[in-house]
């Protein structure tokens, strides 16, 4: 789904880029139906990794970037009005002021983003209510994982005690006491890095960072350098879903970031995971094959 929404995307935006109102909505229209359906699953970890597609796609196809902050102001108004209702009347009239700035019919575009913010805002508690248990401990439970930890703050708790446990060096391969006694769930998967952490240490980790860097730098360079824009949007799809997926991943596993079942790329267990990824990686490489066209005779 990741890949087929990158490719229909980079075909949109390619011929109607997004300095119009129309274009972005036409690109928000193919994105609402797969992420509908892969947050009703429920799959909290795969919508939110659409939705960084999305926009980073959109921001590369020359997008406003304050219609983006518009864009998901929503969310944002949802999450604050949770929070604090004083701060969410502040954020309802930054919102409204950048949208009355930005968008082409000032009055008209301002209006609507105030009445929708009004909307959405007080219905954050409503959507909070639909999510399942986990998904709420999930999404808490990262700032204070000792309120729960034999249950949903467990996982985080070891996962901070194998990579402080690593230090400068880590304890060898096959010697970490959190992975080998498995106190560290699913260690091959969501929390692999954690894994790394405790078994090769901090320098382990770094090289594993500085890998993931130079891949993204790699793609960032064939997006700049591809023949078209098509090829180019295509790129830049696959980098936001692994640097997306890698900044989420690393960041649960040392309590950033809540638990959201995203995989960390090229290094997590999973077929499907892995298969995703060596086609995005493989339509960048395409992009960097043919950047001057071959003729044959």
């Amino acid at each position: 789904a990741k890949i087929g929404l990158i490719i229909t995307l980079a075909a949109i935006l390619h011929k109607r880029p997004a300095t119009t109102i129309p274009a972005v909505i036409a690109a928000l229209a193919v994105t609402i139906l797969p992420w509908a359906l892969v947050f009703g699953q429920p799959d909290l970890g795969t919508s939110l990794v659409f939705g960084a597609i999305t926009l980073s796609m959109l921001y590369w196809a020359n997008a406003n970037p304050a219609w983006l902050v518009v864009l998901i102001s929503p969310l944002v108004s949802a999450i604050v009005f949770s929070i604090s209702s004083p701060a969410w009347y502040t954020w309802a009239a930054v919102i409204t002021l950048i949208a009355f700035l930005s968008l082409p019919w000032r009055w008209l575009g301002a209006l609507g983003t105030l009445v929708v913010n009004l909307v959405v805002g007080p219905l954050g508690k409503v959507f909070w209510n639909l999510l399942k248990d986990y998904q709420k401990d999930r999404l808490t439970l990262f700032l204070n994982p000792d309120l729960d930890p034999l249950g949903g703050g467990y996982h985080l708790i070891q996962s901070r005690i194998g990579i402080g446990a690593g230090q400068l060096w880590g304890r060898g391969l096959n010697q970490g006491t959190q992975t080998q006694l498995h106190f560290i769930p699913e260690q091959h998967t969501d929390f692999i890095f954690s894994a790394i952490g405790e078994e090769l240490g901090f320098v382990g980790c770094l090289c594993i960072l500085l890998a993931l860097w130079w891949l993204c730098l790699r793609l960032v360079l064939i997006a700049q350098n591809a023949k078209d824009n098509f090829g180019s949007l295509v790129t830049i799809g696959v980098l936001s879903m692994i640097v997306f997926q890698t900044v989420i991943n690393i960041g649960m596993t040392i309590g950033l970031a809540p638990i959201t079942g995203i995989p960390l790329p090229l290094l997590s267990y999973g077929r499907s995971a892995l298969l995703t990824n060596f086609l995005g990686l493989g339509l960048a490489q395409a992009v960097a094959n043919y950047r001057q066209r071959l003729k044959f005779q």
